[in-house]
């Protein structure tokens, strides 16, 4: 079996353990299985309490992903959510999701050789 490319850019870890998708914009490719162990496992090695995804750039979530999100929650890990785009932000509400999960937005700065 081959090894799947990582899913989880890993930004910092400790009890607060930032990750994001390494500047993907759409993960309607996302293999939500492999991403829960990859969670799971990064969740039990870093012994991490909150777990904060770095949606900057991400358009769309597929719904598998978004329920992944919510059952991370049952691992007694908070979830929170930085910079979500307006269509995600709107099945957060819909789905109320940003009521059991931290929705944060902050600004991040571009790289200066980003045009």
């Amino acid at each position: 079996m081959n090894e799947e490319t990582a899913i989880l850019e890993v930004y910092s870890v400790g009890p607060t353990t930032v990750v994001g998708f390494g500047g993907r914009d759409v993960l309607d490719t996302v293999n939500v299985a492999v991403c829960r162990d990859e969670i799971l496992k990064l969740i039990e090695d870093v012994q991490c309490e909150v777990l904060a995804f770095d949606l900057t750039g991400v358009k769309l979530l597929p719904s598998g992903l978004l329920g992944l999100l919510a059952s991370i929650m049952k691992q007694s890990v908070d979830v929170h959510l930085y910079n979500p785009s307006p269509d995600i932000s709107e099945v957060l509400e819909t789905t109320k999701l940003n009521t059991i999960m931290e929705v944060h937005f902050v600004d991040v700065p571009l790289p200066e050789n980003e045009s």
